[in-house]
């Protein structure tokens, strides 16, 4: 990619995210044990693991009962040291007899007698009569699981086929909706219900009927949409469902109302060898990664040694069946470090350091002073119908503990510039920068969003003396693209055209830290103090727009030196100094 590629340059391009497919079961030439799951990688122990069983109807079918597999699946569950929790997903038995029930329970003993606690949920063929819905009454299902209560079930509702469960998760509370394959209008009520009363809390669904994945890619059934519709899309704690019934396993994310991502997944595996010989699903949370590792196992085929159907179908390593997926924002860490004092951080070559910190708003003509001391005072600029908010919310290493909020647009947000007097109009930094920032995007993010920056030069390119390139952008600008990703463009004062740094795409409602560095030479984009793979090696030293003593913006983005779009997001510290930090010396560091 060409080093000269400016904001409009890409205004079509973009990052488009892409859904796992779904596939068939690894095949395995040799015998092996089952595929160990993905082991994470956390430092502090805040890991916990989730288990999913899927559909074990073709073990409990009439006359042919099986519960080994089953029985073997609990054993191994039993001795996993961090499980939290463990989730049948309905279609237990394949006739709802009382008969087949009765010898499915069995297993669940082993879960009852640890005081490991678990839901199950009904499937169509744990039912008598499937073509009813969660007020059918009683069946030997409701007659038997119902009674295996835990201490971890808050709530049932009045017909019984639905219930909520709240568990531990490595010191993190987290709710579990267990609901009928058939939602009632009751049933929908009382979930609705439910999700209200623990809004505050994390939460997982899980349900027989929701998604399929027959063409390799998850699709709502016409249940799933009834739950989606009504349950999940517009509660924003529920991160995570995951369903059985249909096969092959596959998986789907969709965005909430809130423009959260919501992971959508089918396990089952009752098409394979024994009817999936149990096997289970195991979701290993990693609260200080903000990773869910998920892995699929079959304990039984390891009791006895592995016979050739076996190991053919069920070594589970497909893309469906091991894979990984980030928690939400809400669930990750935030280790806040005590705010330090700006004296602290301006180290030599500081040219302006300017700190958030206040409170309620900031009108136009308010001034944020330079914490250098070198005067680059901030003034609050723009129409100013919507001002800036100081807020408490910051990154966890920024050293103010408050940052400044921008939320208007073009005709009404404001924005800040150096006063004329400020000695940074004038620098040049031909001996190397490091323009340091923390900041965070709003969610969802959106094209008011796009193309904003978090600080620019308010001179364009044509203006500063350039005739090469889109030259009604700034001289410099750290922006950030449609992505989003990071840019930082810059038209130095040794070349007639731009040098661009590109980030890759960030998650929004989450704070990030970048650095970018000159030595005189090259130019390295940081972002949480790891360079980013677009750097270019086109030699290049300075800045441009100096010699006009042109102010410098933040949170605003011109364009042929006229007002673009203000920032919309959140802005922490910022520093400028004149020459080149290592990571170390960064602000987080």
């Amino acid at each position: 990619m060409s080093t000269t590629l400016s904001r409009r340059s890409i205004l079509a391009g973009g990052l488009a995210g892409a859904g796992a497919a779904a596939a068939a079961p690894m095949l395995l030439s040799q015998p092996a044990r089952a595929a160990a799951p993905a082991t994470p990688a956390s430092g502090s122990g805040r890991v916990f693991t989730l288990a999913v069983i899927p559909d074990t109807q073709y073990l409990f079918d009439g006359e042919s009962l099986h519960p080994e597999p089953l029985t073997e699946t609990m054993k191994h569950l039993a001795t996993i040291k961090d499980l939290a929790f463990v989730a049948h997903l309905g279609e237990v038995v394949q006739n709802g007899l009382a008969q087949e029930i009765a010898a499915a329970k069995k297993p669940f003993d082993t879960l009852a007698k640890k005081k490991i606690p678990f839901s199950v949920v009904a499937g169509n063929h744990d039912l008598p009569n499937s073509n009813t819905d969660d007020q059918r009454g009683p069946t030997p299902f409701l007659d038997t699981f119902a009674q295996l209560t835990s201490r971890q079930r808050i709530a049932r509702d009045a017909g019984g086929y639905n219930s909520a469960y709240t568990f531990d998760g490595a010191g993190t509370r987290f709710l579990l909706l267990a609901l009928d394959w058939r939602l009632s209008a009751a049933g929908i009520v009382w979930a609705r219900s439910v999700l209200e009363a623990n809004a505050q809390l994390p939460t997982i669904i899980t349900v027989h009927d929701a998604i399929s994945a027959d063409s390799g890619t998850g699709v709502l059934s016409s249940h799933g949409k009834l739950v989606w519709d009504n349950l999940i899309k517009d509660h924003k704690q529920v991160f995570l469902s995951i369903n059985g019934h249909f096969w092959p396993s596959g998986r789907l994310i969709q965005n909430n109302v809130s423009g959260q991502p919501v992971e959508l997944h089918l396990a089952n595996y009752q098409q394979l060898y024994y009817g999936g010989a149990a096997a289970v699903r195991l979701y290993r949370f990693d609260l200080d990664r903000g990773v869910v590792d998920v892995s699929t196992e079959v304990p039984h085929i390891g009791a006895g040694g592995l016979n050739e159907l076996e190991s053919e179908e069920l070594q589970l390593t497909a893309e469906t069946d091991r894979f990984s997926f980030a928690l939400p924002p809400a669930l990750k860490p935030h280790v806040q470090r005590e705010p330090r004092p700006a004296s602290a951080l301006v180290i030599p070559g500081t040219e302006a350091y300017w700190r958030f910190e206040g409170s309620g708003s900031l009108a136009t003509g308010r001034q944020i002073d330079d914490a250098s001391g070198r005067g680059n005072t901030l003034v609050v600029a723009g129409p100013s119908t919507v001002p800036l908010a100081f807020a408490k919310d910051c990154h966890p290493a920024q050293p103010a503990g408050s940052s400044l909020e921008f939320s208007g647009t073009k005709d009404t947000g404001a924005y800040l510039l150096t006063v004329d007097t400020a000695p940074i109009n004038k620098a040049a930094f031909e001996s190397g920068y490091t323009f340091e920032a923390f900041f965070k995007f709003p969610e969802p993010f959106t094209g008011d969003s796009a193309w904003s920056a978090i600080i620019s030069r308010w001179i364009s390119a044509k203006a500063a003396g350039r005739v090469n390139g889109e030259v009604e952008e700034p001289a410099a600008t750290l922006s950030i693209s449609g992505g989003p990703e990071l840019q930082w463009c810059v038209y130095p004062t040794n070349l007639d055209r731009s040098v661009t740094n590109w980030g890759h795409e960030l998650r929004t409602s989450r704070w990030w830290h970048v650095a970018v560095v000159n030595d005189g030479r090259l130019t390295t984009m940081y972002v949480d103090g790891c360079a980013v793979v677009r750097n270019p090696s086109t030699v290049n030293r300075g800045l441009a727009g100096s010699q006009s003593g042109a102010p410098w913006a933040v949170g605003a983005y011109s364009w042929a030196g006229q007002l673009d779009k203000t920032w919309i997001g959140t802005i922490g510290d910022i520093r400028i100094v004149s020459r080149a930090l290592a990571p170390r010396e960064f602000m987080i560091g």
